[in-house]
Protein backbone atom coordinates (compact mmCIF):
# COMPACT_ATOMS: atom_id res chain seq x y z
CA UNK A 1 0.00 0.00 0.00
CA UNK A 2 1.16 3.26 -0.71
CA UNK A 3 -0.17 6.83 -2.00
CA UNK A 4 -0.14 10.20 -0.18
CA UNK A 5 -0.56 11.20 3.21
CA UNK A 6 -1.36 14.68 4.71
CA UNK A 7 0.78 15.42 8.25
CA UNK A 8 -0.66 18.35 9.82
CA UNK A 9 1.63 19.82 13.11
CA UNK A 10 -0.47 21.68 14.76
CA UNK A 11 1.21 23.81 16.83
CA UNK A 12 0.68 26.93 19.54
CA UNK A 13 0.22 29.71 17.26
CA UNK A 14 0.81 27.81 13.96
CA UNK A 15 0.07 25.14 11.70
CA UNK A 16 2.56 23.24 9.84
CA UNK A 17 1.88 21.02 6.78
CA UNK A 18 3.04 18.61 4.14
CA UNK A 19 1.80 16.88 1.53
CA UNK A 20 4.04 13.62 0.98
CA UNK A 21 4.38 11.00 -1.71
CA UNK A 22 5.27 7.70 0.03
CA UNK A 23 5.72 6.32 -3.93
CA UNK A 24 8.49 9.03 -4.68
CA UNK A 25 9.50 10.61 -1.17
CA UNK A 26 8.66 13.91 -3.11
CA UNK A 27 6.76 16.57 -1.32
CA UNK A 28 4.06 17.88 -3.70
CA UNK A 29 2.57 20.37 -1.55
CA UNK A 30 3.64 22.00 2.32
CA UNK A 31 3.22 24.53 3.89
CA UNK A 32 2.62 26.90 7.16
CA UNK A 33 -0.12 29.03 9.05
CA UNK A 34 1.99 31.08 11.65
CA UNK A 35 1.07 34.19 14.24
CA UNK A 36 -2.76 32.31 15.03
CA UNK A 37 -5.25 34.70 17.20
CA UNK A 38 -2.59 38.10 15.96
CA UNK A 39 -4.08 40.52 13.94
CA UNK A 40 -1.90 39.56 11.21
CA UNK A 41 -1.66 36.15 9.55
CA UNK A 42 -0.33 34.75 7.24
CA UNK A 43 -0.24 31.78 4.74
CA UNK A 44 2.23 30.63 2.53
CA UNK A 45 1.80 27.28 0.49
CA UNK A 46 4.30 25.85 -1.68
CA UNK A 47 3.76 23.47 -4.92
CA UNK A 48 6.88 22.40 -6.24
CA UNK A 49 8.96 24.63 -7.26
CA UNK A 50 6.22 27.39 -8.66
CA UNK A 51 6.15 30.68 -6.85
CA UNK A 52 4.65 30.28 -3.71
CA UNK A 53 0.77 31.18 -2.85
CA UNK A 54 0.66 33.38 0.21
CA UNK A 55 -2.12 35.18 1.80
CA UNK A 56 -1.93 37.76 4.69
CA UNK A 57 -5.24 37.96 7.17
CA UNK A 58 -6.00 37.89 10.46
CA UNK A 59 -6.90 33.75 10.88
CA UNK A 60 -8.78 33.94 14.67
CA UNK A 61 -8.06 30.48 15.50
CA UNK A 62 -6.90 27.50 14.69
CA UNK A 63 -10.36 25.92 13.15
CA UNK A 64 -10.06 29.30 10.75
CA UNK A 65 -6.47 28.16 10.29
CA UNK A 66 -6.78 24.90 9.04
CA UNK A 67 -10.05 25.64 6.99
CA UNK A 68 -8.34 28.02 5.08
CA UNK A 69 -5.79 25.60 4.61
CA UNK A 70 -8.25 23.48 3.27
CA UNK A 71 -9.66 25.84 0.68
CA UNK A 72 -5.74 27.07 -0.14
CA UNK A 73 -5.70 22.69 -1.64
CA UNK A 74 -9.28 23.76 -3.51
CA UNK A 75 -7.58 26.72 -5.02
CA UNK A 76 -3.84 26.65 -5.70
CA UNK A 77 -3.59 22.97 -5.97
CA UNK A 78 -2.56 19.61 -5.93
CA UNK A 79 -5.68 17.77 -5.78
CA UNK A 80 -5.88 16.94 -1.84
CA UNK A 81 -6.73 12.82 -1.87
CA UNK A 82 -4.69 11.48 1.06
CA UNK A 83 -5.17 7.76 1.86
CA UNK A 84 -4.33 8.74 5.70
CA UNK A 85 -3.36 12.09 7.48
CA UNK A 86 -1.14 11.57 10.01
CA UNK A 87 -1.11 14.18 13.28
CA UNK A 88 1.92 15.27 15.41
CA UNK A 89 0.50 15.14 19.20
CA UNK A 90 2.62 16.51 21.47
CA UNK A 91 2.22 14.25 24.84
CA UNK A 92 0.78 10.80 25.15
CA UNK A 93 1.74 10.44 28.21
CA UNK A 94 2.10 6.76 29.39
CA UNK A 95 -0.91 5.35 27.51
CA UNK A 96 0.33 5.85 23.90
CA UNK A 97 3.53 3.46 23.09
CA UNK A 98 3.36 3.72 19.29
CA UNK A 99 1.03 5.80 16.98
CA UNK A 100 -2.63 5.28 16.77
CA UNK A 101 -5.61 5.11 14.87
CA UNK A 102 -7.39 7.58 15.80
CA UNK A 103 -11.16 7.34 17.25
CA UNK A 104 -13.61 8.80 19.76
CA UNK A 105 -11.74 7.20 22.64
CA UNK A 106 -8.50 8.17 21.57
CA UNK A 107 -9.57 12.01 21.33
CA UNK A 108 -10.90 11.53 24.87
CA UNK A 109 -7.75 10.56 26.26
CA UNK A 110 -5.78 13.19 24.56
CA UNK A 111 -7.96 15.56 25.68
CA UNK A 112 -7.67 13.76 29.26
CA UNK A 113 -3.63 14.57 28.54
CA UNK A 114 -4.09 18.52 28.09
CA UNK A 115 -2.87 19.04 31.15
CA UNK A 116 0.71 17.71 30.63
CA UNK A 117 0.84 20.11 27.37
CA UNK A 118 -2.06 23.02 27.58
CA UNK A 119 -0.56 24.76 24.93
CA UNK A 120 -0.24 21.91 22.42
CA UNK A 121 -2.75 18.72 23.23
CA UNK A 122 -5.96 20.87 22.73
CA UNK A 123 -4.81 22.45 19.05
CA UNK A 124 -3.40 19.38 18.04
CA UNK A 125 -6.99 18.31 18.64
CA UNK A 126 -8.83 20.91 16.80
CA UNK A 127 -6.37 19.69 13.75
CA UNK A 128 -7.64 16.27 14.46
CA UNK A 129 -11.50 17.24 14.26
CA UNK A 130 -10.85 19.68 10.81
CA UNK A 131 -9.46 16.53 9.27
CA UNK A 132 -11.90 14.51 10.76
CA UNK A 133 -14.68 16.74 9.18
CA UNK A 134 -12.67 17.25 5.70
CA UNK A 135 -11.73 13.71 4.75
CA UNK A 136 -14.69 11.47 6.03
CA UNK A 137 -13.55 7.93 5.85
CA UNK A 138 -10.01 8.67 5.07
CA UNK A 139 -7.74 6.93 8.37
CA UNK A 140 -6.70 9.70 10.97
CA UNK A 141 -3.08 8.47 12.82
CA UNK A 142 -1.35 10.65 15.64
CA UNK A 143 1.79 10.22 16.34
CA UNK A 144 2.99 11.29 19.79
CA UNK A 145 6.00 12.74 20.34
CA UNK A 146 6.18 11.09 24.16
CA UNK A 147 6.33 7.67 22.83
CA UNK A 148 9.75 7.01 21.77
CA UNK A 149 10.98 7.29 25.04
CA UNK A 150 8.27 5.00 27.01
CA UNK A 151 11.22 2.72 26.76
CA UNK A 152 13.09 4.68 29.53
CA UNK A 153 13.90 2.34 32.30
CA UNK A 154 11.95 2.79 35.50
CA UNK A 155 15.62 4.73 37.12
CA UNK A 156 15.48 7.05 33.95
CA UNK A 157 11.86 8.05 34.46
CA UNK A 158 11.15 8.29 38.16
CA UNK A 159 11.73 11.66 39.91
CA UNK A 160 12.81 11.56 43.67
CA UNK A 161 9.17 13.26 45.08
CA UNK A 162 6.28 11.95 46.81
CA UNK A 163 4.62 8.83 44.77
CA UNK A 164 1.08 10.47 45.66
CA UNK A 165 1.79 13.56 42.72
CA UNK A 166 1.86 10.47 40.02
CA UNK A 167 4.17 12.20 37.94
CA UNK A 168 7.53 11.25 35.99
CA UNK A 169 10.00 11.79 32.99
CA UNK A 170 8.12 11.50 29.73
CA UNK A 171 10.74 12.71 27.50
CA UNK A 172 9.87 14.78 24.03
CA UNK A 173 11.48 15.01 20.09
CA UNK A 174 10.43 11.10 19.92
CA UNK A 175 9.69 11.49 16.39
CA UNK A 176 12.97 13.10 15.54
CA UNK A 177 15.25 10.64 17.48
CA UNK A 178 13.26 7.70 15.35
CA UNK A 179 14.22 9.71 12.23
CA UNK A 180 17.53 10.64 12.80
CA UNK A 181 18.79 7.20 14.88
CA UNK A 182 17.69 5.17 11.74
CA UNK A 183 19.44 7.40 9.54
CA UNK A 184 22.64 7.51 11.59
CA UNK A 185 22.38 3.91 11.40
CA UNK A 186 22.09 3.29 7.92
CA UNK A 187 24.81 6.01 7.35
CA UNK A 188 27.18 3.92 9.33
CA UNK A 189 26.39 0.77 7.78
CA UNK A 190 25.38 -0.52 10.93
CA UNK A 191 22.89 -2.22 12.60
CA UNK A 192 20.49 0.30 15.24
CA UNK A 193 20.51 -2.85 17.68
CA UNK A 194 24.07 -2.75 18.07
CA UNK A 195 24.49 1.33 18.39
CA UNK A 196 24.88 3.19 21.23
CA UNK A 197 24.15 7.48 20.16
CA UNK A 198 23.05 10.57 21.51
CA UNK A 199 21.16 12.10 19.64
CA UNK A 200 20.76 16.38 19.99
CA UNK A 201 18.16 17.98 19.08
CA UNK A 202 19.14 21.58 18.71
CA UNK A 203 16.42 24.34 17.53
CA UNK A 204 13.92 26.53 19.41
CA UNK A 205 13.46 23.66 21.17
CA UNK A 206 16.48 21.27 22.45
CA UNK A 207 16.85 17.96 24.15
CA UNK A 208 19.45 15.45 24.06
CA UNK A 209 18.68 11.56 24.40
CA UNK A 210 20.79 8.44 24.88
CA UNK A 211 19.32 5.38 23.21
CA UNK A 212 20.96 2.16 23.30
CA UNK A 213 20.08 -0.51 20.36
CA UNK A 214 17.68 1.78 18.87
CA UNK A 215 15.88 2.24 22.04
CA UNK A 216 15.69 5.81 24.71
CA UNK A 217 17.94 4.97 27.25
CA UNK A 218 17.41 8.36 28.86
CA UNK A 219 16.71 12.13 27.71
CA UNK A 220 17.14 15.64 29.17
CA UNK A 221 13.44 16.67 28.73
CA UNK A 222 10.64 15.64 31.57
CA UNK A 223 7.07 15.83 32.34
CA UNK A 224 6.89 18.90 30.21
CA UNK A 225 9.46 20.10 27.70
CA UNK A 226 10.99 22.93 29.84
CA UNK A 227 13.87 19.84 31.98
CA UNK A 228 17.05 20.04 30.26
CA UNK A 229 19.10 22.19 28.06
CA UNK A 230 18.83 25.72 27.57
CA UNK A 231 16.69 26.52 24.62
CA UNK A 232 15.32 29.58 22.87
CA UNK A 233 12.90 30.65 25.08
CA UNK A 234 12.99 27.75 27.71
CA UNK A 235 15.56 28.01 30.45
CA UNK A 236 16.04 24.00 30.78
CA UNK A 237 17.36 23.00 34.25
CA UNK A 238 16.70 25.19 36.74
CA UNK A 239 16.76 24.86 41.04
CA UNK A 240 13.12 23.22 41.60
CA UNK A 241 12.83 25.55 44.65
CA UNK A 242 13.07 28.51 42.19
CA UNK A 243 9.37 29.00 41.98
CA UNK A 244 8.78 29.23 46.01
CA UNK A 245 11.62 31.54 46.18
CA UNK A 246 9.81 34.08 43.58
CA UNK A 247 6.65 33.81 45.28
CA UNK A 248 7.97 35.04 48.93
CA UNK A 249 10.68 37.37 47.40
CA UNK A 250 8.46 38.71 44.28
CA UNK A 251 4.91 37.77 45.08
CA UNK A 252 4.97 35.30 41.70
CA UNK A 253 2.49 32.97 41.66
CA UNK A 254 3.60 29.33 40.00
CA UNK A 255 1.45 29.81 36.90
CA UNK A 256 3.33 32.82 36.27
CA UNK A 257 6.96 31.29 37.19
CA UNK A 258 6.25 28.17 34.62
CA UNK A 259 5.43 30.80 31.78
CA UNK A 260 8.10 33.03 32.53
CA UNK A 261 10.64 29.70 32.64
CA UNK A 262 8.87 28.68 29.17
CA UNK A 263 8.50 31.95 27.18
CA UNK A 264 11.11 34.75 28.77
CA UNK A 265 13.78 32.29 29.57
CA UNK A 266 16.67 30.55 27.85
CA UNK A 267 18.70 32.53 25.05
CA UNK A 268 15.88 34.93 25.49
CA UNK A 269 16.38 36.01 29.13
CA UNK A 270 20.51 35.71 28.34
CA UNK A 271 20.41 37.73 25.29
CA UNK A 272 17.49 39.25 24.77
CA UNK A 273 16.67 37.01 21.41
CA UNK A 274 15.80 33.33 21.55
CA UNK A 275 17.40 32.80 18.11
CA UNK A 276 20.49 31.42 17.88
CA UNK A 277 21.54 33.58 14.63
CA UNK A 278 20.89 37.02 15.78
CA UNK A 279 22.61 35.67 18.89
CA UNK A 280 25.44 34.23 16.64
CA UNK A 281 26.30 37.69 14.89
CA UNK A 282 26.92 39.38 17.95
CA UNK A 283 30.11 39.88 19.96
CA UNK A 284 29.30 41.90 23.21
CA UNK A 285 29.55 40.15 26.70
CA UNK A 286 25.82 38.97 27.09
CA UNK A 287 26.07 36.64 23.92
CA UNK A 288 29.42 35.12 24.40
CA UNK A 289 27.79 34.54 28.19
CA UNK A 290 24.54 33.29 26.23
CA UNK A 291 26.39 30.73 24.23
CA UNK A 292 28.92 29.44 26.59
CA UNK A 293 25.57 28.41 28.98
CA UNK A 294 24.09 27.26 25.91
CA UNK A 295 26.55 25.08 24.56
CA UNK A 296 28.01 24.27 28.69
CA UNK A 297 25.04 22.34 29.12
CA UNK A 298 25.24 20.25 26.03
CA UNK A 299 28.82 19.58 27.37
CA UNK A 300 27.42 18.23 30.28
CA UNK A 301 24.48 15.72 29.29
CA UNK A 302 26.92 14.69 26.90
CA UNK A 303 29.54 13.44 29.17
CA UNK A 304 26.59 12.57 31.68
CA UNK A 305 25.07 9.84 28.44
CA UNK A 306 28.30 8.82 27.87
CA UNK A 307 28.81 7.57 31.21
CA UNK A 308 25.27 6.06 31.31
CA UNK A 309 25.98 4.44 27.76
CA UNK A 310 29.51 3.26 28.89
CA UNK A 311 30.58 3.18 24.89
CA UNK A 312 29.46 5.93 22.36
CA UNK A 313 29.25 4.84 18.57
CA UNK A 314 28.29 8.56 17.44
CA UNK A 315 27.06 11.83 18.75
CA UNK A 316 24.62 13.08 16.31
CA UNK A 317 23.03 16.65 15.84
CA UNK A 318 19.80 17.56 14.74
CA UNK A 319 17.47 20.54 14.23
CA UNK A 320 17.69 23.98 13.15
CA UNK A 321 20.64 24.79 15.30
CA UNK A 322 22.35 21.03 15.08
CA UNK A 323 22.20 20.98 11.20
CA UNK A 324 23.35 24.56 10.47
CA UNK A 325 25.81 26.01 13.54
CA UNK A 326 29.15 24.75 13.29
CA UNK A 327 30.18 26.73 16.24
CA UNK A 328 27.40 25.50 18.52
CA UNK A 329 28.78 21.88 17.14
CA UNK A 330 31.94 22.47 17.56
CA UNK A 331 31.61 24.24 21.36
CA UNK A 332 29.65 21.78 22.49
CA UNK A 333 32.10 18.85 22.26
CA UNK A 334 34.95 20.86 22.82
CA UNK A 335 37.37 19.25 25.69
CA UNK A 336 35.67 15.56 25.35
CA UNK A 337 38.93 14.72 22.69
CA UNK A 338 39.69 11.75 25.59
CA UNK A 339 36.26 10.44 25.25
CA UNK A 340 37.17 10.16 21.44
CA UNK A 341 34.73 12.81 20.13
CA UNK A 342 36.66 14.87 17.68
CA UNK A 343 34.66 17.89 15.60
CA UNK A 344 37.29 18.22 12.10
CA UNK A 345 37.15 21.92 11.38
CA UNK A 346 37.11 21.77 7.69
CA UNK A 347 34.22 19.00 7.52
CA UNK A 348 32.06 20.86 10.24
CA UNK A 349 32.15 24.12 8.43
CA UNK A 350 31.65 22.74 4.71
CA UNK A 351 28.01 24.02 4.91
CA UNK A 352 26.96 20.96 3.45
CA UNK A 353 23.25 20.19 4.26
CA UNK A 354 22.94 16.58 3.36
CA UNK A 355 24.32 13.55 6.15
CA UNK A 356 27.54 13.63 6.84
CA UNK A 357 29.98 13.32 9.24
CA UNK A 358 32.28 15.77 10.66
CA UNK A 359 34.79 13.79 12.62
CA UNK A 360 37.69 13.10 11.04
CA UNK A 361 38.09 9.55 9.29
CA UNK A 362 38.72 6.56 12.00
CA UNK A 363 37.24 8.43 14.97
CA UNK A 364 36.65 6.56 18.05
CA UNK A 365 33.32 7.92 17.90
CA UNK A 366 31.72 9.57 15.00
CA UNK A 367 30.16 12.72 15.00
CA UNK A 368 27.06 13.22 12.43
CA UNK A 369 24.60 15.86 11.14
CA UNK A 370 21.45 14.08 10.38
CA UNK A 371 18.95 16.85 9.19
CA UNK A 372 15.70 15.53 10.90
CA UNK A 373 12.26 15.34 8.92
CA UNK A 374 9.70 14.21 11.24
CA UNK A 375 7.35 15.29 8.52
CA UNK A 376 8.25 11.86 6.77
CA UNK A 377 8.49 9.93 10.11
CA UNK A 378 5.30 11.21 10.96
CA UNK A 379 3.87 9.71 7.51
CA UNK A 380 5.31 6.72 7.49
CA UNK A 381 4.33 5.30 10.86
CA UNK A 382 1.19 7.06 9.27
CA UNK A 383 1.25 4.77 6.38
CA UNK A 384 2.42 1.21 8.10
CA UNK A 385 -0.53 1.81 10.85
CA UNK A 386 -3.18 1.88 8.04
CA UNK A 387 -1.39 -1.07 6.45
CA UNK A 388 -1.71 -3.37 9.02
CA UNK A 389 -4.68 -2.42 9.35
CA UNK A 390 -5.16 -1.59 12.74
Amino acid sequence: MAGRILVLNTGSSSVKYELVDMRTRERPARGLVERIGEEQGRLVHHVGDAPPYERRRRFADHGEALSAVMATFRDAGPELDPVAVGHRVVHGGDRFDRAVLVDDGVIAAIEELAPLAPLHNPVNLVGIRVARAAFAGVPQVAVFDTAFHLTLPPEAYTYAVPREWGVRRFGFHGTSCAYVSGRAAAFLGRDPAELNLIVLHLGNGASATALSGGRSLDTSMGLTPLEGLVMGTRSGDVDPALAGYLSRVRGLDAEHTELALSREGGLHALAGSGDMREVRARDDAEARLALAVYTRRIRKYVGAYYALLGRVDAVVFTGGVGENDAATRAESLAGLERLGLVVERRLNESGSRQERAVSPPGAEAAVLVIPTDEEWEIARQALALVAEGR
